[in-house]
């Protein structure tokens, strides 16, 4: 197993090698030469006479990994994990591609299910995606036309990039003329060449790429930006015509850009860090690369700095854990609001596969979705490109060491009438208390098809936001629900979603039960303002109908509450006009439910009281102020079920 993105690195090293510090064992010699089978037999051969360190045991399973030995890797991973469980991501990355070669997808699958406190959201929910995405009718949904370009040869030929009008540019490893320092540049140096396209799309004539200032060490992994009639490639770091190290002997590829007068000038550089495909998006003056940054996600990761004017003009941005993963990010390439990127992150199809994203404007991205198989291989593809076809339909190239391949790594051209990569749906937002505005965490977030079939079912976080992501659909139907909040269900058609704004942003706001009842008189009742009827009057005005609305309300989001409405008098005028004064308002305050839209299976009891139930001393025969003989008159709608509900 050879990612073929490690050509540029196991080039480097052979420059940089020499320089090195001492290696007190062979297979180390070995494994840091990416001389894997050497390796495994130094270190079988070490093991026997001494116990391997874990480092060393890394590199045996690595080696293993590399040369397709998978059953081996997975044994020698998961002895490691047995007595220490914090490998690095990166590993964990190698452990699960192993065990999916050797015991198939489900026992990674069982294997993350134990892990899922120790993983990202973001790498879980990408995984989870995919593997319904393969198992799916729509992983392969598009008709591909591949073909293998005839000017591949036995050396490795990889990185393509669109050139002008009518050419391509891409890295070779094949012989060419160089200077008598370098007479065996076929398995030293990277080279770019360039090529003709013809009328049907195979590459012509390819020869040594001469708009870039002549180098005696690597040249590799091109861009062509039309806009700015520049080439952006990686380069070795060198000063006068000879190679520059770090304190440990390294020798690292930097980005260059052609100037237009026959020279370059460094944009990217740093003697300890390499920097590998770049991509510069001329829609955001945006310089997009790889790089193996220690503080990535994993391997190598994507990122990209601001430019203007080619000058940079922000630090490296990490594109964040949604696009980078605990394996390898290379390749970049932007189309259409859409980036598509290589990875070998477990859950592909083997190796390194293409993925799409969808770049949204706040710095979103979708989950990246495997392009499937013919794109994809169970070997390493990468290096895709794509731009509309001339006559109809698109046109693209990539790179792929499948096996049906002329060399080391060959690059393919294909056709196909729509843009690939399964098109989702992305919808986010927040779930909010109406009253408070603040995050109702853990609310239950349900996505049904239109014939009431669940999609998807997942919780809001602690600050109540959300995102959900699924295959694109023109209706669906989204349910919020928290046990002792009202339940939301907003239907979407295709108008509807296509109304959404650019960030498909969905907040929603739920009422949260505590919040419309209260205490009183040792009962749960609905929250009302106090009001008050017409003096010997059961009429509803608007002051009364503003409350009673609360009331419909209440019994709307939570269909479930049984009442009682109460209504009592003072203790002025006789006792039994005030028994039938209330009993008419409390009837009144029943029919205005219903008659906007309460059921009547809501409301039990609707009594009128009169003047028994006087809650002070203002009874028959005692002289009070009006403000105390006004708190006798009241309204009540109790809840009576309120402590059963939940």
């Amino acid at each position: 197993m050879k990612y073929t993105f490690l050509i540029l690195i196991a080039f480097l090293f052979v420059s940089s090698f020499s320089f090195a510090q001492e290696k007190n064992s062979k297979g180390d010699d070995f494994f840091f030469e990416y001389r894997y089978e050497q390796a495994i037999i130094q270190y079988k051969k070490e093991k026997n006479e001494n116990p391997l360190s874990k480092k060393q045991l890394l590199n045996l399973a690595d080696s293993y990994l590399q040369t397709g030995n998978y059953k081996n890797a997975t044994d020698t991973y998961l002895e490691i994990y047995k007595e220490d469980t914090k490998i690095s991501t990166y590993h964990f990355n190698n452990m699960l591609q192993a065990m999916a070669k050797t015991s198939g997808q489900d026992r990674v699958k069982a294997f993350l299910a134990t892990k899922t406190d120790v993983l990202s959201n973001e790498l879980l929910e990408n995984a989870e995606f995919n593997y319904e995405l393969q198992e799916s009718e729509k992983a392969n949904d598009l008709d591909y036309q591949i073909f293998n370009i005839n000017a591949n040869g036995p050396a490795s030929d990889f990185s393509p990039s669109f050139y002008k009008d009518d050419k391509l540019l891409f890295t070779s490893t094949r012989s060419v003329k160089t200077s008598k320092k370098k007479p065996n540049r076929e398995n030293e140096y990277l080279e770019i060449f360039v090529a003709k396209v013809g009328i049907d799309n195979q590459i012509l004539n390819p020869n040594p790429f001469m708009d870039v200032p002549e180098s005696d060490f690597h040249q590799a992994t091109p861009f062509y930006s039309k806009t700015k009639d520049a080439v952006f490639y990686v380069s070795s770091n060198e000063e006068y015509d000879q190679l520059t190290f770090d304190e440990n002997g390294k020798n690292s590829l930097a980005v260059m850009m052609t100037s237009g007068d026959g020279t370059s000038q460094y944009l990217l550089r740093d003697p300890s860090t390499s920097f590998y495909y770049p991509f510069y998006d001329a829609n955001t003056s945006r310089l997009y690369f790889a790089a193996n940054f220690p503080d990535g996600f994993g391997g190598t990761d994507l990122y990209y700095v601001d430019t203007n004017e080619g000058k940079i003009m922000s630090a490296p941005i990490n594109l964040g854990s949604r696009i980078n993963t605990p394996g390898n990010e290379v390749s970049p390439f932007v189309f259409e609001n859409s980036l598509y990127f290589a990875s070998d992150i477990f859950y592909g199809l083997g190796g390194m596969d293409i993925y799409k994203s969808e770049m949204q404007d706040d710095e979103f991205f979708s989950i990246p979705v495997n392009l499937g198989m013919g794109l994809n291989s169970e070997e390493d593809d990468f290096g895709f490109i794509i731009k509309n076809n001339k006559t109809e339909g698109l046109i693209g190239y990539f790179s792929s060491n499948r096996a049906e391949g002329k060399g080391k790594d060959d690059i393919y051209g294909f056709t196909v009438d729509e843009k690939p990569g399964l098109k989702t749906l992305v919808l986010r937002g927040q779930v909010k208390n109406s009253n408070s505005k603040e995050g109702v965490s853990k609310a239950a977030v349900r996505i049904y098809d239109t014939d009431q079939n669940l999609i998807k079912e997942f919780y809001t976080k602690e600050d109540g936001t959300y995102r959900l992501e699924i295959p694109w659909r023109e209706s669906l139907m989204l349910e919020v629900s928290k046990e002792r909040y009202s339940a939301s269900i907003q239907s979407f058609d295709e108008t509807a979603i296509k109304g959404l704004d650019d960030n498909n942003i969905v907040d929603i706001e739920l009422l949260f039960l505590d919040d419309l009842v209260e205490e009183k008189e040792e009962q749960t009742v609905i929250k009302l303002k106090k009001f008050y009827f017409q003096k010997g009057n059961y009429k509803i005005t608007p002051e009364v109908a503003a409350e009673l609305d609360k009331a419909v309300i209440a019994i709307k989001n939570f269909p479930q509450l049984q009442l009682r409405i109460e209504s009592h008098t003072d203790s002025r005028g006789g006792g039994a006009t005030n028994f039938r004064l209330s009993q008419r308002r409390a009837d009144a305050m029943k029919d205005y439910l219903e008659e906007h839209g309460v059921s009547s299976s809501n409301i039990l009891y609707s009594i009128g009281y009169g003047e028994d139930r006087i809650i002070n001393s203002c009874k028959n025969g005692v002289f009070c102020l009006e403000q105390l003989h006004n708190q006798n008159e009241r309204q009540l709608i109790v809840v009576l079920n309120y402590d059963l509900l939940f």
